[in-house]
């Protein structure tokens, strides 16, 4: 039997800023902000968090099923760095605001940016153990940073402009319209390592060039993994295509560079036509987003489906990597099916429809997003303090974070 994707979805914000301005805002050095090959950061509002985002971006592929179909998800896994509480999950708000069965699996899957692959690969291996045939999984991968202050003491000047907000909602069954995966070619690697972490839940830490290097060696360790568990495995002519974690354009260039060069003996004419013939198209969706942590690799797969050329059925490789340090490259199928079934959530229109911040307002969300720290007792989003990216949600059915009242998060429709 085949597992894999049967819908996705993203929703990446309501507001966003062109990265260029934060680089000169900051005075960062040019010629390296421009490795970055990143156009646009999504800013996460007040009255938006992983669980807003998480759910709306659930609730198109939530909406176009029918009764019988939303009764067969046997668990909800929300995947993230974000966690708003210790303890409670996620999983819980989201399975709740999206009107699931209560005969479900709720729970979380914290680890950095490798969560949502953890969580991706936990829904196929249970479609294939066919413990409950014809149940479904969702997965949401749903990451975000708030952005209180910048420290120029951190090596971690670039986190600024790369970083993002939003949710990639995955509905996981044995009926792979969007992406069937290739069962057992999966390559892990893995080990401790500080590269980056979150020592508080609102701030990043960490060495960016440790966790450079870092990435480029589980991106060539996890793809040897993988070519000794699939035969004649090659990395230039086994996949059409390549989808990356991608904390920055950049990054995935050099780990790329670096794989043609070590596993194909290429020059810097053919990588540089690879990288754009097979790379490119997914990254188109992450240059204006930002890193999403968790959700970021997933957020590439859906970018190169629906920038690919799929008239015919192509294999695509994904690497997926998360600090500290977690990696995977597996494999799967995408066809002009896959393409058609995207289409009907417009992920290209809903970019587009962000409100583009003044420099003025960015430095506001920083100053409206310093009100707000993890573990906050109770609180009362202002909407109006943005009102003009607050109009871009309004009337579209979205949910958006209002309170905090005893720990309880509530939240409404708009």
């Amino acid at each position: 039997m085949n597992a894999g994707i049967e819908a996705m979805n993203i929703y990446c914000g309501s507001a966003t800023i062109e990265v260029a301005e934060v680089a000169k805002l900051r005075k960062l050095d040019n010629n390296r902000f421009e490795q970055l090959l990143m156009k646009e950061k999504t800013v996460p509002m007040p009255y938006e968090d992983p669980i807003s985002n998480g759910v709306n971006a659930a609730k198109p592929i939530i909406d176009s099923l029918s009764l019988e179909e939303r009764d067969r998800i046997d668990m909800v896994i929300t995947c993230t760095e974000s966690g708003i509480d210790f303890g409670k999950s996620m999983s819980t708000y989201i399975h709740d605001y999206l009107g699931l069965n209560r005969n479900c699996r709720l729970f979380e899957i914290k680890n950095a940016c490798f969560s949502g692959t953890a969580g991706f690969q936990m829904a196929i291996n249970f479609v294939l153990s066919q413990t409950s045939p014809g149940r479904k999984v969702l997965v949401i991968c749903t990451d975000i940073l708030r952005m209180t202050a910048v420290d120029e003491s951190m090596e971690m000047s670039f986190v600024e402009p790369s970083t993002g907000s939003g949710a990639v909602a995955m509905l996981v069954s044995d009926n792979p319209i969007v992406f069937q995966v290739d069962k057992g070619a999966n390559g892990y690697y893995g080990y401790e390592v500080m590269d980056t972490c979150r020592p508080v839940p609102d701030e990043e830490a960490g060495n960016a060039d440790l966790s450079l290097l870092s990435y480029l060696d589980c991106c060539e360790n996890a793809f040897k993994e993988y070519q000794k568990r699939v035969a004649d495995a090659d990395y230039k002519n086994t996949f059409q295509y390549l989808a990356f974690h991608t904390p920055f354009g950049g990054m995935v260039k050099g780990a790329h560079r670096t794989n043609m060069r070590k596993f194909n003996k290429a020059n810097p004419e053919q990588i540089e036509t690879d990288f754009q013939e097979r790379v490119m198209p997914g990254l188109i969706y992450c240059q204006r987003v930002g890193n999403i942590m968790g959700a970021t690799t997933h957020l590439s797969l859906a970018s190169l489906i629906d920038n690919g050329n799929f008239e015919k059925a192509k294999r695509v490789g994904v690497f997926s990597y998360g600090s500290g340090c977690s990696s995977e490259f597996f494999s799967g199928i995408i066809t002009a099916q896959s393409q058609e079934k995207m289409k009907q959530f417009s992920l290209a229109k809903h970019l587009d429809d962000r409100y583009k911040l003044s420099i003025k307002e960015y430095e506001e969300t920083l100053k409206a997003n310093a009100n707000l720290k993890f573990g906050t007792r109770n609180h009362k989003v202002d909407k109006n303090l943005f009102p003009n990216a607050f109009k871009h949600i309004e009337g579209k059915n979205r949910l958006v974070f209002s309170e905090i009242k005893d720990y309880h998060r509530i939240y409404e429709w708009v």
